[in-house]
């Protein structure tokens, strides 16, 4: 494994975008291609989300496997054994926290809040239209029984 510098981790890290990820633009010309319309990271609802159909009211989070801690179990301890191990675990659960604290705060709003690990996106993306699909055949039906 390379070991960078303290310089060389920050060019790295600086580098790293909170918008138009390569996972956001991959799903979102997914939806586009289906004929789906959106709003991109909302900043009118909790926790500014990756994707929004406002029509079904249904918000989309696109998250990075490290920094929302996908598979935590595995991760915490491989986190342990590397540099700043305090830091970065404390900013994980962090993370995790405030993602749990907003889907609670959107599904409050009546919104369904779906989030997808950016694998997951890349490697298939129809499966995850497949998933924006049923949510929005789900609210569709929820809407005409009331």
């Amino acid at each position: 494994m390379d070991v960078l510098t303290k310089e060389q981790r920050h060019k790295a890290m600086s580098h790293i975008r909170s918008k138009d990820t390569k996972i956001e633009v991959a799903l979102r010309k997914e939806l586009w291609a289906q004929g789906y319309r959106y709003r991109k990271n909302y900043k009118a609802l909790p926790g500014t989300p990756d994707i929004v159909l406002t029509k079904y009211k249904i918000a989309i989070f696109c998250d990075g496997e490290l920094f929302h801690g996908k598979d935590w179990e595995i991760l915490r301890p491989r986190l342990l054994r590397g540099n700043n191990p305090d830091f970065w675990i404390k900013k994980i659960e962090r993370n995790m926290e405030r993602d749990r604290k907003n889907d609670k705060k959107l599904l409050f709003m009546g919104w369904t809040v779906i989030r997808f690990w950016g694998e997951d996106i890349l490697k298939r993306p129809k499966e995850c239209i497949k998933v924006v699909e049923e949510a929005i055949f789900e609210n569709m039906v929820s809407d005409m029984e009331e």
